[in-house]
């Protein structure tokens, strides 16, 4: 909860409940974030004209995590492009602090209106198909489950009562063959 100074203890009470909504209001509308399973380049173009490559790894409407060779300086304004699903996207960017040596958050500072359409369109579609894909496994669990329950499982049973039953007679066999010679022995 934030603190706000004031000299009247009703406004400063007022100023906290109000600050302490917004950050609950923030954290509702967090923009959804995809983690990409998929190989997808990176290029950063520096005001400088250099540039660097890297690897998206989370992707949201507001920015994401960058896979790079070496960290970039934090604060620095970059130019960043990638491929999705629906097509290239172009917008410039500011690195913020690192998160390892290797991987860099960014947040998109201006995204053209057709490269934010795109970005959410493919953020839409990979959120579809990561809740497909969890359905499926879920689905195929179930089943699993469910068969397991029923007593499904009478093919391995009638396997070892076929096993059992077969070196039952093996032994049967046997001891009528010792039976046998041993009679004949005697004889």
């Amino acid at each position: 909860m934030s603190f706000v100074i004031s000299p009247s203890l009703r406004l400063r009470t007022i100023l906290a409940w109000n600050m302490d909504g917004l950050s609950q209001l923030h954290a509702q509308l967090r923009a959804p974030r995809v983690h990409l399973a998929d190989f997808t380049p990176a290029v950063l173009r520096f005001e400088d004209g250099q540039r660097a490559s890297g690897k998206l790894q989370v992707l949201s409407t507001t920015g994401g995590l960058l896979s790079l060779p070496n960290p970039i300086d934090q604060g620095s304004q970059v130019k960043l492009m990638f491929l999705t699903r629906t097509g290239p996207v172009l917008g410039a960017a500011e690195m913020l602090c690192p998160v390892t040596v290797t991987e860099q958050p960014f947040r998109f500072l201006s995204l053209p209106v057709d490269d934010r359409r795109r970005l959410g369109a493919a953020i839409e579609s990979s959120l579809h198909l990561n809740l497909a894909n969890q359905d499926a496994a879920e689905q195929k669990w179930m089943e699993k489950l469910r068969a397991a329950s029923n007593g499904e499982t009478k093919p391995r049973r009638r396997l070892l009562k076929f096993a059992a039953g077969a070196v039952a007679v093996g032994m049967l066999g046997l001891g009528c063959v010792l039976y046998l010679l041993q009679v004949n022995v005697l004889k």
